[in-house]
């Protein structure tokens, strides 16, 4: 398995959990923000790329009105099955595709719309050439990326922590992936490699983390996300290990539970 596989194994146990802890201790407040700019668009046809557990898809469907068709749509499967068993407050249409070969028509669409998940693309300018083929004359692509992992604590945290117990080949998920796709300049490049003639606009975005303990934050972050992946093709036996050194990291910065830190995310908006 290469690194962009193994960095987009949303599969197994990692769905639920995603959805259990990451989705409130990370995603919700920047979900809110990113459907509350497409809704202020009044778009009739909207397209989600990687939409996980369904954050954002809740959100847009809570706040778009009946008439407005949402498709949601995934690479990973399980994923969206555990975003269409927690379910919407009104129909979406839940598809698995793939970013980089859409499976829809030229200007299907009024905004196209993804949250944390250009970082997983293998070749962005080739999905933003596909999320702009989508897209109507005068429509927008609306997405959003964490910034520097120095701004995200707790990410910042974990990390470091591994690195303590694997130092020959720290896990580097996070740094590498997540948090390794937010200078603006090549961004910006990216989007005019995938034919956006037109300059995006950056908003940068802080918030606060929350977390009921330091365990339940490094429960989720080691065994949430493809971490857990990486911990494991290191050696299986230490995963407890690893999880419990985490949470040991995040309570000497963080103090007594519950805890909560910093993160910070970029909103990229591009019109067609």
């Amino acid at each position: 398995m290469n690194t962009n596989d193994r960095d987009s194994a949303f599969a197994g146990s990692i769905p639920a959990l995603y959805e259990k802890y990451l989705v409130p201790m990370i995603f919700e407040p920047y979900a809110a923000d990113i459907a509350d700019r497409v809704a202020a668009r009044r778009p009739a046809r909207v397209l989600e790329l990687a939409a996980g557990t369904g954050a954002v898809t809740r959100r847009l469907a809570s706040v778009l009105p009946a008439t407005t068709r949402i498709v949601a749509t995934d690479l990973n499967q399980p994923m969206l099955d555990q975003a269409a068993a927690v379910g919407t407050a009104r129909a979406v249409e839940w598809q698995r595709a793939d970013a980089m070969q859409l499976p829809f028509a030229d200007s299907a669409f009024d905004v196209v719309v993804c949250q944390f998940g250009v970082m997983f693309f293998p070749g962005r300018a080739a999905a933003f050439a596909e999320a702009r083929r989508v897209l109507a004359p005068g429509g927008a692509f609306l997405f959003n990326v964490w910034d520097g992992i120095e701004q995200n604590e707790f990410a910042d945290t974990v990390t470091r922590s591994l690195a303590l117990i694997f130092p020959a080949d720290p896990p580097r998920f996070m740094a590498r992936t997540p948090h390794g796709y937010h200078d603006r300049a090549t961004i910006r490049q990216d989007l005019a490699d995938g034919g956006f003639d037109r300059p995006p606009e950056f908003t940068t975005i802080a918030a606060r983390s929350p977390a009921a303990s330091a365990h339940i934050a490094a429960f989720a972050y080691c065994q949430g996300t493809p971490f857990r992946g990486e911990i494991e093709a290191r050696d299986a036996s230490r995963l407890g290990e690893a999880t419990d050194a985490a949470a040991a990291a995040l309570s000497a910065r963080f103090g007594p539970d519950p805890i909560d830190g910093k993160i910070q995310a970029q909103v990229v908006a591009v019109e067609r």
